[in-house]
Order: C-alpha cells, then sequence, then structure tokens
C-alpha cells in the first residue's frame, strides 16, 4: 500500500489468522484481486469457502512466503511471533485488521478514491467497558436519526462496515489494544480511553507497551480520556476532553446533582440524563455514559438523542447480567470481566458478594484486587487455569473468608460452582460470576462461560427448598 491506498491487485498478501478477522480481510483482499495466503495452526470453518475463493491456506508458518508483499494480522498473533521478526527483516509490512479497514475507507472495490465512503470513525478503547461504550454510543447516534453502526468486536467485522455498497454516516469503533498496536495511520473524528489497568501483558510485554497501543486512539482530531483514571489521567495530550463522576470543570463531562451533564464542546452544564438511568448500573457504567456522550458531542450529536439513546439501550449479554433471584440470594452473570480492572468495578457495585472467579489471569496479579474487595467478600468459589493463584491470595489478604475450589474441568464443573457457591450464600447475598481473567482454559469465549454459570444457577430452580 502506498501512501495508505489499497493497492492490492496481484499482489501477495498473508493473512494471519483465518477465523472471525482473518476471513473478513481475505475476502476483501480477494475482491480486489490480491493473492491471498492464510496462515493459521488450526482450519477454522468458512476456511474452505476462502480458498475456493481463490485463497491459499498454508497452516501453521514461522517464515514469510517469498513473495509476500504485506502481512494483515489478527490479535492472535502476538508481536513477538516469528513471521513478524520474518516480516521486518524483509522490509514487509504488518499491519492488522483496523489499520486495514482505515485504508479500504471511502475506496472502491477497485481501490479508487470514493469520499462518498469514507464514514468518520469514533473510536473507543480501555481496558474495561469498550463493548458496553460503543453500544451505548451506537445507540446516541441512532437517536439522532444517523445510520450509524457498532463495530469492532462486537458483532460486525470493521473491515466488512467499511466496504458495504451503502456507506454508513458514521461508525462507533471499539478497538482493542492488539488492534491499535498494529494501526500507524488512522485519524478518527474522536477517541476515547476509558481506563488503564494491567492487561494481555504477555502479549505486548509490558505495561508501557500496553499503554502506549491505548494512547494511538488519540492520534485524531478530538482525544477524550478518562479524569478520574490516573493512568489515562497522566497521558492525555494538551487540549483533551476530560470526563469524570465528579463535578465537572470546563472542557470536561461529569455528575451534577444526580446528572449527567457537559461543560465541553461549547456547552455550559448542559444536561444530559440521570446518572440513575443508566443501565447497566454501577459507577463504571456511569463513566462509560460520559465517554459516549463526549464521542456523540464531538460529533455533534443534541443532548435529547445522547439522553434517549441512553434511556433506551440494552446491554448486551454477560455484563452485570441477573440471571436469577432466589430465596434472597441474587446470582450475576459478569462473565466479561476477564481481568482485575473489570471485576473490581464489578465486585464495588455489590455490598456483600460470593465470588465466582478464576480462569486464565493472563500474567496480571490479583493481589490488589483481593485486598480491596475483602470486606465485600462472604466467599469465594474458584476454578480454571489459575485458580491456585487465587486462593493464595485470598489466604494473604482474606485469610477469614470461605473458599471453595472447584478442580473440574469437564462440562459439569460449572454446576458444582453454583452449587458451592449456594452453600456460601445467605439472603441478601450476591453470587457474582466475575472470573478477573480469560475463559480458554475450559470455555470456548466467556459468553459460553457466562451462558455455563446462567444454566446451572437457574437448575437451582428445579431444586427443593
Amino acid at each position: 500500500m502506498a501512501d495508505g491506498r489499497p493497492e492490492l491487485a496481484g499482489r501477495t498478501v498473508l493473512v494471519c489468522g483465518a477465523r472471525f478477522a482473518g476471513q473478513a480481510a481475505a475476502r476483501a483482499l480477494l475482491a480486489r484481486g490480491a493473492r491471498v495466503v492464510l496462515a493459521d495452526r488450526d482450519r477454522p470453518a468458512g476456511t474452505d469457502d476462502l480458498v475456493a475463493a481463490g485463497a491459499r491456506f498454508a497452516g501453521a508458518l514461522a517464515t514469510l512466503p517469498p513473495d509476500t508483499e504485506l502481512v494483515v494480522t489478527s490479535p492472535g498473533f502476538a508481536p513477538s511471533h516469528p513471521l513478524f521478526t520474518d516480516a521486518a527483516a524483509r522490509g514487509v509490512e504488518v499491519i492488522g485488521e483496523l489499520e486495514f479497514a482505515w485504508r479500504l475507507r471511502g475506496m472502491d472495490a477497485a481501490g479508487a478514491a470514493d469520499a462518498a465512503g469514507a464514514a468518520p470513525w469514533l473510536v473507543v478503547t480501555g481496558t474495561n467497558g469498550k463493548t458496553t461504550t460503543v453500544r451505548m454510543l451506537e445507540a446516541m447516534l441512532r437517536a439522532a436519526g444517523l445510520r450509524a453502526l457498532a463495530v469492532g468486536n462486537v458483532g460486525v467485522s470493521i473491515i466488512d462496515a467499511v466496504t458495504e455498497p451503502r456507506p454508513y454516516d458514521v461508525l462507533a469503533v471499539e478497538a482493542s489494544s492488539y488492534q491499535l498496536h498494529w494501526s500507524s495511520t488512522i485519524r478518527p473524528a474522536a477517541g476515547a480511553l476509558l481506563n488503564l489497568a494491567p492487561d494481555h501483558l504477555d502479549w505486548h510485554g509490558s505495561m508501557a507497551a500496553y499503554e502506549n497501543a491505548k494512547a494511538a486512539v488519540w492520534n485524531g482530531a478530538v482525544a477524550i480520556g478518562n479524569a478520574d483514571d490516573p493512568r489515562v489521567a497522566a497521558l492525555l495530550p494538551a487540549g483533551a476532553i476530560g470526563f469524570t463522576l465528579g463535578v465537572p470543570a470546563d472542557g470536561q463531562l461529569g455528575v451534577v446533582d444526580g446528572r449527567l451533564v457537559s461543560r465541553a464542546f461549547g456547552d455550559h452544564g448542559l444536561r444530559l440524563v440521570g446518572a440513575d438511568e443508566v443501565r447497566p448500573p454501577g459507577p463504571h457504567n456511569a463513566a462509560n455514559a460520559l465517554a459516549a456522550a463526549a464521542l456523540a458531542r464531538a460529533y455533534g450529536v443534541a443532548a435529547a438523542p445522547i439522553a434517549e439513546g441512553l434511556r433506551s439501550f440494552v446491554p448486551d449479554p454477560h455484563r452485570n447480567q441477573t440471571v436469577l433471584a432466589r430465596h434472597g440470594v441474587t446470582w450475576v452473570d459478569d462473565s466479561k470481566a476477564t481481568n482485575p480492572h473489570a471485576a473490581r468495578a464489578s465486585l464495588s457495585t455489590y455490598a456483600r458478594v460470593v465470588w465466582v472467579a478464576g480462569g486464565q489471569l493472563k500474567g496480571v496479579d490479583v493481589s490488589d484486587l483481593v485486598a480491596e474487595i475483602a470486606p465485600r467478600l462472604a466467599g469465594a468459589v474458584l476454578l480454571g487455569e489459575d485458580r491456585a493463584l487465587v486462593a493464595a491470595a485470598l489466604a494473604r489478604h482474606a485469610p477469614e473468608i470461605p473458599v471453595i475450589t472447584v478442580d473440574s474441568t469437564d462440562d459439569g464443573a460449572m454446576t458444582e460452582v453454583v452449587h458451592a457457591a449456594a452453600g456460601l450464600a445467605r439472603p441478601g447475598d450476591t453470587v457474582l460470576l466475575a472470573p478477573a481473567a480469560a475463559s480458554y482454559d475450559m470455555f470456548t469465549s466467556y459468553a459460553a462461560r457466562g451462558d455455563a454459570f446462567a444454566a446451572a444457577a437457574r437448575g437451582l430452580q428445579g431444586l427443593q427448598g
């Protein structure tokens, strides 16, 4: 690609990863006449269709095919992968799904400029809350009468969105640190950083590298950041728009007398919506709503559609979702809390919790989390690959808390977990699945983990007593 223009016809492009993101990239490349080579250790569903369309499946690779001119990679390939070392040695550019989509925007299938198709991007990143925020933003934009779509890791590939024949007015883009790492030319209309906490350090190699990737969201016209988060606040560029759960200063959005208000974008205390109208509940989701509102105001959306969007917003599953209320005990699925920062926000929403935790910690320590939330715990039930690390943190910081460890890893493990939690819970307690860890040791996804928890919890209704 020269000067960011997708000159692809006849070029050999290696696509690393043959799943959702990789397949979308491969389809777009094939449509533009590129020679596509797919690299993946597995051969997932959909690969055969791409091969039939002209792609070549090469399996697992450690070096580039000799004629490779560009690499488009998926998040499953860490920067330390030998393919990228080889690409650097050969001078072959490596870009990610997000960067590829940015370069395709405003171009027709032949690679010619088509300015009418270049929908602006409003981009959201952060350790936690990205999906909720882009969904809130999408609801606000649609309430304003715009043809808008939430894209990224939220069900629609951003590559498919930017290549759709009928262009969108604006895209609400969820961007992970993986995607931002491989992005160099993206210039969003506005970009928001929600929060920063240690996560994916096994992929990035250091907290500094992780923060640097996240800060790329501010490479566009308007930078928006969480003024209450010390790590974000320390990185905010001059002139950035802040959001806070406190009373906002000039140039910020915040909360006044229980209402979300704006004192940015020329607003002087513009009233948006009651904080108690934000769903899901919890301070962290009020912060997400403020970030979404800031992005909407950056795009010129008025207060009324912002309020309408928040009031009509329906949260995605597995995010502080009540799945059962039985005998005075509330069972809540927050399986999306896949790191300690997300688990902290979830645990802080409830007064007394039986905590269901464990999985793959991804190199992140849970000691600080356990020390902070110990006073809220009525008990803990642990499962998954790193359950012993969570148990050790509980033994150090909450030795009085009853802890049950479930060693099973088969299909019945979550039923065992739920029965153990039921034995610890008392009327008024919340049994909360907020694992602080990834799910892939035992489940295909955080959603599958949440579904298993919900099914096991609802199974309690059939018990006597």
